[in-house]
């Protein structure tokens, strides 16, 4: 693999995940994106209480994308084996940390409404 484009990057994550399973962990992260967004123009801003009850909750999403991931591959810690699979296991867990405090922020903003104004 010379090169790395977009096409390849699918085929890599439909043959690691299963074509369903990608492209439904892709229509899940649009979905939140849109949701995230519509809180955003809705509250017209964050909430900072909000944003810092979804950061704190940064650790477990990191956890799980790793937890997760291990699962999908059938692999273990023990099947580490250099510094490329540290990186990429590392930026699952900054993903996952990030998707899951998005995903946490937009719950919030939903099940509590919009906030008011002070």
């Amino acid at each position: 693999m010379e090169e790395v484009t977009l096409g390849t990057l699918i085929a890599v994550f439909e043959e690691m995940f299963g074509a369903w399973l990608f492209w439904l962990m892709v229509v899940v992260a649009v979905a939140i994106t849109v949701a995230y967004l519509y809180v955003l123009i809705r509250d017209h801003g964050m909430g900072m209480r909000r944003f810092l009850l979804a950061q704190l909750s940064m650790p477990i999403g990191a956890v799980a994308a790793v937890a997760f991931v291990m699962w999908i591959t059938n692999s273990g810690m023990s099947d580490i084996g250099g510094p490329i699979d540290w990186i990429v296991l590392l930026g699952v867990a900054v993903l996952g940390a990030g998707g899951f405090s998005i995903l946490v922020y937009v719950a919030q903003s939903l099940i509590r409404g919009k906030q008011a104004e002070t």
